[in-house]
């Protein structure tokens, strides 16, 4: 009896151990093939397989549609950084320059996600690149050499390592992704995100009552920052470290002579701008003395400081909020930007 029992229990466990086997092999199976798929469809047209190719990617955030844009040849020039570049627009710079701009902005990212990009853009040139335009904004301050993100980016799919891309493409949303690329790609008419990457965010603002609402304006007039003991002389002074600015550095000196490379530092409202001889003003003024230092290696470089107090930045009808300004600020510093351009010449 015993016996019989031990080689049923034996061939249970074996059948069981097999099955288990089998769905392993099955999903493993099933993960590849879903990645393979995936590369060969390539939802985000990175340009890594021409099987199902079509210019460009249907409406989406910048966050995945610039791995499509930042390939497109027919760009010259770009604009890297965060919402606060956001507003330039390409089509008046392109006026102003004769330049052709690609905004590649992307919202609530940091230096480290504008280094990728200015990387991906580059690599994907065949022409001469004529101009690269920077946002310079607080978070390339930080002190912190692995220049931490801290909203969720998709690094993966600007890698050069084939095997992270890949391993990037393991994630539900791209399930959901392949069959949209697959209707843009073999639809009559699909509609397209903008070529150019320009996304004019006041309809938004504007929609929130961002320009009347009481209670939203009054927050312009509270300064951001704490009223502090003010410095004689910056208290850390030959302490302070940039490793952006390294970063920077090394760009410009990677450079050809004939690309220009302009260091934006967008535009505050007055009440978020540090006041003279506290911490906080002595930090921005080391750091925008290391990126004009990292600049001084290439002689087609320069800086638009809007950053700074000016009658532009105490006009609250020029503002949304603390750093997000409007179009006549956008303005001001596109012609800002096509002066630094031609002054270089």
């Amino acid at each position: 009896m015993n016996s019989s029992t031990s080689s049923s229990e034996v061939s249970s466990e074996t059948a069981w151990r097999r099955f288990a086997i089998f769905l392993l092999a099955v999903t493993a199976v099933a993960v590849v093939g879903i990645i393979a798929a995936a590369y060969v469809i390539d939802p985000y047209d990175t340009g890594r397989s021409r099987l199902f190719a079509r210019d460009g990617v249907r409406p989406q955030g910048p966050r995945t549609a610039n791995a499509s844009r930042g390939r497109d040849p027919s760009y010259d020039s770009a604009i890297f950084g965060n919402s606060q570049i956001q507003l330039l627009s390409p089509e008046r710079l392109n006026q102003r320059t004769g330049f052709n701009f690609l905004q590649l902005a992307v919202p609530a990212t940091g230096p480290k996600e504008h280094f990728v990009l200015i990387d991906w853009f580059l690599k994907h040139r065949t022409g001469p690149v004529k101009a690269l335009v920077v946002d310079s904004d607080e978070t390339w301050c930080t002190s912190d050499p692995a220049m931490p993100n801290f909203r969720p980016f998709p690094f993966w799919l600007y890698a050069a390592n084939p095997l992270e891309y890949a391993k990037g493409l393991m994630r539900y949303d791209i399930l959901e992704e392949l069959p949209r690329r697959l209707g843009y790609v073999f639809g009559k008419k699909p509609e397209r995100a903008r070529p150019d990457g320009y996304w004019d965010y006041e309809p938004n603002y504007l929609n929130l009552g961002y320009d009347t609402r009481p209670e939203i304006r009054a927050r312009l007039e509270k300064p951001y920052y704490a009223s502090e003991p003010t410095f004689e002389r910056d208290p850390k002074e030959g302490q302070r470290t940039f490793p952006v600015a390294d970063k920077l550095k090394e760009l410009a000196g990677s450079l050809p002579p004939e690309t220009a490379l302009i260091v934006v530092h967008p535009a505050r409202y007055k009440n978020y701008l540090p006041p003279p001889g506290t911490e906080e003003w002595y930090q921005d003024k080391a750091c925008k003395m290391a990126m004009k230092a990292a600049l001084s290696g290439h002689s087609r470089s320069a800086v638009v400081d809007w950053r700074i107090d000016r009658p532009e930045n105490r006009n609250a009808d020029y503002f949304f909020d603390l750093s997000h300004y409007r179009q006549p600020i956008a303005m001001a510093i596109e012609a800002d930007i096509a002066k630094a351009l031609q002054g270089l010449n």
